[in-house]
């Protein structure tokens, strides 16, 4: 089964900008994963287990190493890349 997710993060630090692109960077290094970004939201495309193994394991990362932060997710079974 195929996953489309678009999530959005909003750390509560005054220089948010490398705790956004940190998270972006890490979510790119999966290469099963169809990645787009753009200046609203990421949209992460692939597996249904991956997608979801990668967002669990990316976001407690970001908690662990950078505190709070607000993440808005929202998810869409199929593959809706753009071709």
């Amino acid at each position: 089964m195929k996953l489309s997710v678009e999530i959005s993060k909003y750390p509560l630090h005054q220089d948010y900008i490398p705790f956004i692109k940190g998270f972006i960077d890490r979510v790119n290094a999966y290469e099963e994963l169809k990645v787009i970004t753009n200046t609203m939201s990421t949209q992460i495309f692939g597996d249904y287990d991956l997608v979801m193994q990668v967002i669990s394991t990316e976001i407690k990362h970001s908690y662990e190493q950078f505190g709070k932060a607000i993440f808005v997710c929202k998810f869409i079974s199929g593959d809706l890349s753009p071709e």
